[in-house]
């Protein structure tokens, strides 16, 4: 397999698994990154693309080879930019190349997305929802507690073991992008229910005496992301929450709660694993749309 094909499959398991992208909007992505590939290979006498050696010349070049062929409307075109600015974010981030060939590029303004997020009351009634009376149960409400209280990507929550832990400390050790370990506070309602979890649920799962992963499935397996996944749909169904709530929405959820009662977003950064500030500084636009909706409402010459 070539080595572009490990970096562009990580990339859309991301966006599937850590964004919830939609099948087509993966398949969109897809199909702009393999063109991209191939506009390089032409360039390099059909040699796999070197991600690392990329520079914005090359990604110029590409998008002036594609407007040549008549390829773009305006539609495609922010598509495309953002597929490229996305995957080689990406693996910035990841630290697989040293630095990001699509960040001066630029692309039509237009409003930005702000995160999905629940309220505090959705959230509460979410991770309140799985019964105590069943290891499934035990297991779900120990996970939606951490992934929420300490605001982690599915990933991590996948991921995590038993040794991350740190009770005593008050403490969970999280292995984040590009293999970056942070230690995030464990709240009370998180810790009492992980260590329910651990006493009368876990080891109901029958896992093998060596297996360290913190949350099993059936047989004692780790439990994988499209396992929590399909778990946090069939939770929010159950409760009333929106439907189309991702494991990611409880990040956000965690971050957006965090600075509406005062947090620093340079706190919420670290809190996070963010790179980059400005990767945080997007739930200050979240917020900004609150306080405009109450001046709004209130103020007498709104």
């Amino acid at each position: 397999m070539a080595a572009e094909d490990g970096a562009v499959r990580a990339f859309l398991d991301h966006l599937a698994w850590e964004r919830g992208l939609s099948p087509n909007t993966l398949a969109a992505y897809g199909n702009d990154l393999a063109r991209l590939s191939a506009y390089l290979r032409r360039g390099r006498s059909g040699a796999a693309p070197d991600w690392g050696a990329v520079s914005t010349s090359d990604l110029r070049g590409f998008f002036g080879s594609e407007a040549g062929e008549g390829r773009f409307s305006a539609a495609t075109r922010s598509r495309r930019l953002a597929a490229l600015k996305g995957f080689f974010a990406f693996l910035r981030e990841e630290g697989r190349i040293p630095e990001n060939p699509a960040a001066p590029l630029s692309m039509p303004r237009k409003p930005r997305n702000l995160p999905h997020s629940l309220t505090e009351g959705e959230t509460g009634r979410l991770v309140e929802s799985p019964p105590d009376s069943t290891p499934e149960g035990l297991r779900d409400r120990a996970l939606l507690e951490l992934v929420y209280g300490c605001g982690l990507r599915v990933g991590e929550a996948a991921g995590m073991t038993l040794d991350a832990l740190k009770f005593d400390a008050g403490l969970v050790r999280v292995l984040g992008k590009g293999s970056k370990v942070r230690h995030v506070p464990l709240g009370s309602k998180a810790e009492a229910a992980l260590r329910r979890y651990l006493a009368e649920g876990r080891p109901k799962f029958g896992p093998d005496p060596g297996e360290d992963a913190l949350f099993l499935g059936p047989r004692g397996r780790p439990l994988g992301r499209h396992a929590i996944w399909a778990m946090l749909k069939k939770r929010a169904a159950a409760c009333g929450v929106d439907g189309a709530v991702s494991p990611h929405w409880l990040r956000h959820s965690f971050a957006t709660h965090m600075l509406q009662r005062g947090a620093p977003v340079r706190v919420i950064q670290e809190l996070l694993g963010h790179a980059d500030i400005s990767t945080t500084q997007i739930y200050t636009h979240t917020d900004a749309t609150r306080l405009a909706s109450a001046v709004r409402s209130f103020h007498p010459r709104a």
